[in-house]
Parts: C-alpha cells; structure tokens; sequence
C-alpha cells in the first residue's frame, strides 16, 4: 500500500512586514518561494511586535509583544499542541525582549517542537550575555543558519556551538525582471550620467558622509558622475535623534556645492525599486564604519545584480568581494574611496570584467536556488526529528 506523505507545516518567528525591518523583508522574501516548492503548505509568521500596531497580512497566525515574557511562554505552549512541523527562529538581538533578546531563552527551553535558528549577526566579541544566548538557542536547535563563510568557525570557536549543527546558506536575492540600465536610466532622467547609489536605511553606522565627501574629488574629473542615496532613516534611529543624520548629510552637500552631484530619496524602495536602483548603478557603494559586520543585506543584493561594489572592508565585504569582485576602500577615509572609485570610472574594461565576476557568484544567490537549500534542511530536519520521536518496541 502505497504511504501519501502529508506536506509539511512550517512556521517563521520573527519581524513581518509592513514592519519596516531587513529581517522582515527576509523572511517575506523566503516565504514567498515556498509557493513553488512542492511538499509544504504555506508557511505562516509569528510576528513580533516593538510596540506598535501593524496591519499584517494573514500569513501572520500569532503575535508577541517584544518585552511581554507571557506571550513568549504563551507561544511555546501553543506551538507544542500544534500541528507546526518546524519552526524557524530569525535571530537578530535587537528585536527580542529582556537585554539582549534573552526572552528567546526560556521561549526554546519550552519547545517540544524542532527547531532551526538563523542568525542574522554574529559578533566577534559578544558581551557574556549575548554569547550564553546564542549558545543556548543553538543547543537546543536542530540547525543552525548563518549566511556568511566567514561565521561558520566564530559559531564554533567563540560561541561554543557544535560544529556539525552549523551551515552556511547565502543571503537571497529577488529575480525580478526589469529594462536595461541605459533605459531605466533614460526613464529616470539620468540618460549619461555615471550613477553611484547606496540603498537601506540610513543611520550613522553606513559611513555615507565619506562618500558624499569623496564625490568633490571625483566631480573634478568625471562631472556627469551622481551619487544617489536611496532609503528612509531607520525607524529606531528616527524615533531616537529624529532626522538628524540625514540633515548632517545634507549640510555635506551643500558645503561642497555637489547638489547636482548627490541625490537623496527619501522613501522605502519597494522591491522592484531595488532592483531598478541596482540595474540602473554602474557603482553599488557600501562605505560602512563596522569592521565587523557578518552580513549586509544590501550588499547581498549588490553581488545578486552583478554590480560593481566599493566597500569598506568589514567582514561580509571582504568575503564577497574576494577575487575581483569589487574594490575595497580603508575605513573612514573619502580619499581612499574616491581613489577607488575613480579607478573603475577611468577604467570601462575593468567595470565589465568586475561585473560578469560578481554575477557569477550573484546568480547562485537569487532566492528561487536559496529557497531549495532551506526546503531541503527543513525536509531533512523534519524527517530526522519524526524518527527520533518514534518508539521502539
């Protein structure tokens, strides 16, 4: 007789959208190529909240509210009665509650379902805290995720996590359809211009005054060049200082007289903006101040689009743009990116082998190839917990 295998139910804990959050954009961008793999029914979020009301769509089947202990508790016991295969954990410290997201702890410690746990940041020094965390959230996982090489020891060597529970999967990227560069910029208004374009949130960790201030040397010999800053202020980051970040930036450009040079837009780019801003770039420009970012989700994108990259050479950086994938500039210093920059300006031949290196890698990264390999851990998760879980008589 021959055995029907039942699709699987899988659940996201994590940001949502219309949260103005990466990690939430993440997760919306893996659920939606579930759609096209066979053997799961649509996977569904447990949204957590920073004290505010959203408006989610009805893949959201549960709430938690960031600082309420109870509905941590709450939602541990309703996952263990439910009908919920595997339960994937996104884990960035700064959206769980207690210091330092330690609420997750005792969330897991009353799991009696699987779970994976995909760790959006790993540090190279955590405080004590933030270490016993992870570490803890990793032991009792089935999987551990992290999405970039360089993580894959710091997992084991600093946090203490058993190094056969740890894979690497790149961060994904949309396959969206758009014109050709020449024709988005002809449909944007920037028909012969050189554009430069940094796009995300804007808070000062992005180092984007260095750029604006490496521009003055890079008008002088390229003056149809335009550095266009796409994204609004990180919603924390707003709540805190207000829009006091993006005013110093302005003031930048005003006081080097580059406003035909520098562009800023201030919105969250829908998907296909993304894209279009990328397609339409002939420079993608991550000048970040951390030397220890893992991974940029922004710059993940960048390499999806096989786009040139200047970067400051923080951890995430230096690991894509490894073997000719793009140039990295020293941290904090306009010269040293306007040096970089104007090399790949005076240099067409370069741009286009840079291009077709970075693509090459890029192409591996579009989320309908990532989503396979997650289908394929949570398959294979799945089916070894189920046997663990069955007696012997």
């Amino acid at each position: 007789m021959k055995k029907t295998i039942r699709n699987r139910n899988i659940v996201f804990l994590g940001t949502s959208l219309p949260r103005e959050c990466g990690i939430a954009t993440f997760t919306q961008d893996l659920l939606d190529e579930f759609d096209h793999i066979q053997g799961f029914n649509k996977p569904c979020i447990i949204a957590v909240n920073n004290n505010e009301t959203y408006l989610y769509q009805e893949q959201v089947m549960r709430e938690i509210e960031q600082h309420k202990l109870s509905d941590y508790i709450e939602t541990a016991e309703y996952l263990n009665v439910s009908d919920v295969n595997l339960l994937v954990i996104q884990h960035e410290f700064g959206i769980y509650g207690g210091e330092s997201g330690e609420f997750l702890i005792p969330f897991v410690e009353r799991l009696s379902i699987p779970y994976i746990v995909i760790f959006h940041t790993v540090l190279t020094n955590p405080s004590a805290k933030q270490r016993h965390i992870m570490n803890r959230v990793a032991e009792l996982s089935v999987k551990v995720i992290t999405m970039a090489q360089s993580t894959v020891k710091d997992l084991s060597s600093i946090y203490g996590i058993d190094a056969a529970k740890v894979a690497f999967i790149h961060h994904g990227v949309p396959n969206v359809k758009t014109e050709s560069r020449s024709k988005l910029k002809e449909q944007y208004g920037f028909a012969d211009r050189k554009i430069l374009s940094t796009f995300g949130f804007l808070s000062p960790g992005k180092g984007i005054e260095y750029s604006i201030e490496a521009m003055c040397g890079v008008v002088k010999q390229h003056p149809d060049s335009l550095y266009i800053i796409f994204g609004k202020t990180h919603p924390v980051v707003k709540q805190e200082t207000g829009e006091v970040y993006r005013q110093k930036l302005m003031d930048l450009v005003e006081e080097f007289d580059l406003k035909h040079n520098v562009l800023f837009v201030d919105k969250l780019l829908t998907q296909e903006e993304v894209i279009q801003s990328l397609v339409m770039s002939d420079i993608y420009m991550t000048p970040y101040l951390g030397k220890d970012q893992a991974v940029s989700g922004t710059l993940a994108y960048g390499v999806g689009i096989g786009r040139v990259i200047v970067s400051t050479p923080y951890r995430y950086a230096e690991e894509m743009l490894a073997e000719g994938r793009g140039l990295l500039a020293n941290f904090r210093d306009s010269a040293s990116l306007e040096a970089c920059i104007l090399q790949l300006l005076d240099n067409p031949a370069l741009v286009k082998e840079m291009e077709n290196r970075t693509l090459e890698l890029g192409r591996t990264m579009l989320w309908n190839e990532v989503a396979k390999t997650y289908a394929a851990i949570f398959q294979e998760n799945i089916a070894v917990s189920e046997l663990a879980n069955r007696s012997v008589i």
